[in-house]
């Protein structure tokens, strides 16, 4: 890919494998409930949608303050093992050293909160190595709105047309596009399944990390 002057990626389900200590957590949580866990192959596929999205998926239906405290909890616990057995996409290590190779900066994009976010960087140790790192937080907005990924940019010191962004959620794709990156779309995360020819289009598509070399070649 001609001109590229960065990469921007999501996390979870990107960079990072955290289903196993985000099920866990769930897992936790119903246990404390008297409810029996759950496997880790029928919940991934939530973990795209964050603490909401899993404890909906995992949990009872329940009043709204009942589901608050349980994402209270749930939270607690998840920041707790937050690295516990959680890694790196096999693959992605080697993205990110031809990356800083090229001298080509790259950084991350996620709705997970700072919090959260910067110990597991710390524990993944990416902390130093990311050009810039924007949370769920550090706005007043989140994918799918293009404000975050306009941030990044700006940090970056990079225009959004020579920027590739790339992640495994519709609303990756749709941030990217509306803040005017290019976009690649990473099917091998956790909410692909919910991509549609519509969303695909104008978008590379990354079906394992080794494809990211194409785009440097």
């Amino acid at each position: 890919m001609t001109n590229l002057s960065a990469v921007l990626f999501d996390l979870d389900g990107t960079l990072l494998d955290s289903a196993p200590d985000l099920i866990a957590a769930l897992n936790w949580l119903r246990s404390s409930e008297g409810l029996p866990p759950l496997e880790n192959a029928n919940m991934s596929r939530h973990v795209s949608h964050g603490a909401a999205g899993i404890l909906k998926a995992g949990m009872p239906a329940t009043t709204e303050n009942k589901f608050e405290e349980w994402k209270s909890v749930f939270l607690d616990q998840y920041a707790s093992v937050g690295y516990r057995e959680s890694r790196l996409y096999p693959g992605i290590p080697e993205v990110l050293d031809a990356l800083e190779r090229l001298n080509v900066p790259w950084g991350i994009v996620t709705n997970k909160i700072e919090s959260l976010t910067l110990p597991i960087l710390q524990s993944a140790g990416l902390a130093k190595r990311a050009a810039c790192v924007v949370c769920g937080d550090t706005l007043n907005r989140n994918k799918p709105d293009p404000a975050p990924v306009l941030f990044a940019c700006d940090q970056l010191g990079v225009s959004p047309v020579n920027t590739l962004f790339a992640g495994d959620d519709v609303r990756d794709l749709q941030a990217g596009k509306s803040a005017g990156t290019r976009t690649a779309a990473v099917l091998y995360g956790y909410g692909s399944h919910e991509f549609s020819t519509e969303h695909l289009a104008g978008s590379v598509i990354i079906k394992r990390p080794d494809d990211f070399y194409r785009l440097l070649e």
